[in-house]
């Protein structure tokens, strides 16, 4: 019989045998969920010529989304713990799916407001549902890769839901008595039904229920996740209620970090079809390509970043550094008459920037909370952080009314840069390479 836990060999395969079983299901899930929830940036481009809509109008209702979003995230994560991924994910994802196809019914302010916040109730629990359902599977040293893995789905929903996106505002007019914004929402809504249908069939709450593995790999799971609980303990992170993560100090700080980060990835994902309009293009196809290429230079950015933060160990400098390189880029993607090719530059930078941030962040709260306490923190932390999805389009409507987009961006990059600095000064626990 081998010996896994000496085995290099056997435990890269084991690894890679999960990652491949899990990361690429997770990985469309999550692209699903992203495009239902920013895909309001692109409506924005066939809403505007609504009577009830308008910049204010837009601003609130992208942003009143995580409102319910955050009041039902915490709640919704430690069901998840109870109950199991396989079920809780796909309760989640029929949710919002339907919801986010209902968008097309709005005809006032009003119903657009209470849409948004119902698709925030629905989607709420399923980005750190599957941050806490990675823990269940890989241990510290692989988490950062793999929460990257999972999050190029951010980077990827522009890359392929931006020509989608574009191609539909200029092509679905008058489709069956509806306009293109309204088919925007339905077609890229319906897909997560369908992908919610499948996962109690395709997902595995649990190693030790996974039948694709064998005797030997299932141990090596559980040892190398054991071992990660005694390490943790050894440091002094013995969190496992619920009440522990509401009174650690290091979730707080971690949730004012993310919140920062946030910021910034809402700023360009809900601004950035505005920008590229401004700049290149009035075409809807060619705002959409035009904005493809900013996050598919994110999604091999982030990978590499998170990649070289697992293979060192080392986790607050690449959140850090990646944050202060994002806020820099943002503010030289609003200088004033800079060409457009430097902006495109200045924006793929800030994306990929913000993006492996965000990426190699997850393993700080995820190396400290055990047990209910990492259901409840980790949703905490998300649930506290994505209130930046409701100030970030409110902060940057507000600076590009009384000021200019240039001065919407610094906005960004000024949240950036205090989440950057926060990393470096808060020292958010030990997440040492174990050897």
């Amino acid at each position: 019989m081998p010996k896994p836990d000496a085995d290099a060999a056997f435990s890269d395969t084991t690894y890679r045998k999960v990652a491949w079983r899990l990361i690429p299901f997770l990985f469309v899930c999550y692209i699903l969920a992203y495009l239902d929830r920013v895909n309001v940036g692109f409506a924005k481009l066939g809403m505007k010529v609504e009577p009830w809509f308008s910049d204010a109008v837009f601003a609130t209702g992208s942003g009143i989304f995580f409102i319910g979003y955050f009041l039902f995230e915490v709640p919704g994560n430690i069901m998840l713990h109870r109950v199991g991924a396989r079920l809780w994910i796909a309760r989640i994802m029929i949710g919002w799916g339907v919801v986010s196809a209902l968008m097309a019914t709005c005809t006032s302010p009003v119903s657009f407001y209470t849409m948004r916040f119902i698709l925030g109730i629905a989607e709420a629990g399923f980005f750190p549902g599957i941050i806490l359902y990675l823990t269940y599977w890989f241990p510290r040293e692989h988490r950062a890769r793999m929460v990257a893995l999972f999050m190029t789905a951010i980077a990827l929903a522009g890359v392929f839901g931006s020509p989608l996106s574009g191609w539909l505002l200029e092509t679905a007019h008058d489709w069956f008595g509806l306009k293109a914004w309204q088919w925007l929402f339905i077609i890229e809504g319906l897909p997560s039904v369908i992908v919610g249908c499948t996962v109690p069939f395709l997902l595995t709450d649990r190693p030790s229920q996974a039948k694709w593995l064998t005797d030997d790999e299932k141990h090596l799971l559980q040892s190398r996740l054991d071992a990660d609980e005694q390490t943790k303990a050894s440091e002094g992170h013995q969190n496992h209620s619920a009440m522990d993560a509401f009174t650690s100090p290091q979730v707080w700080l971690c949730s004012l970090i993310y919140f920062g980060i946030v910021v910034g990835i809402y700023g360009a994902s809900f601004w950035l079809p505005q920008i590229v309009e401004n700049t290149f293009s009035k075409d809807k196809w060619i705002i959409g390509l035009y904005s493809a290429i900013p996050w598919g230079c994110a999604a091999i950015g982030m990978v590499l970043v998170s990649r070289h933060s697992d293979r060192t160990g080392e986790r607050h400098w690449h959140v850090s550094l990646s944050a202060f390189v994002a806020a820099a880029a943002f503010v030289i993607s609003g200088l004033p008459g800079l060409p457009p090719v430097w902006v495109m530059v200045a924006l793929a930078i800030a994306i990929t920037g913000v993006m492996s941030a965000a990426a190699c962040f997850w393993a700080l709260p995820t190396a400290i909370l055990s047990g209910t306490a990492a259901a409840a923190g980790i949703a905490l932390i998300n649930s506290l952080g994505n209130l930046a999805g409701y100030v970030s389009p409110e902060m940057v409507a507000w600076l590009k009314k009384h000021y200019n987009m240039s001065m919407a961006l610094k906005g960004v990059a000024a949240m950036l840069a205090l989440s950057a600095m926060a990393v470096l000064l808060g020292r958010t626990g030990s997440v040492s390479r174990k050897t």
